[in-house]
């Protein structure tokens, strides 16, 4: 299998956010910036956690999206997900 360094996680969830959110501005998104509220919206929320999905086979639950622990910003993002790869090894 094969396991992903946290800054290769980072740089994808940041290109895929960086691309369809936020029109090229990289400079727009820090890791510590609030996503809802501000990048993404409901429909966003949907096409990440799809995104997340097919990216890294995992599988986001309906209740997990709403937290902000897990959903508040690309670091705790980067964090949920290498949480599920890690699970998902053990």
């Amino acid at each position: 299998m094969l396991i992903m360094q946290t800054a290769e996680i980072e740089s994808e969830i940041r290109d895929f956010i960086v691309t369809n959110f936020l029109f090229g501005r990289k400079e727009a998104l820090r890791d510590d910036a609030a996503l809802f509220g501000g990048i993404l919206d409901s429909t966003g929320a949907i096409e990440l956690v799809m995104f997340l999905q097919n990216r890294f086979s995992i599988t986001v639950e309906d209740d997990e999206v709403g937290v902000p622990e897990n959903f508040g910003s690309l670091k705790k993002v980067v964090a949920f997900v290498e949480g599920k790869i890690h699970s998902k090894r053990d």
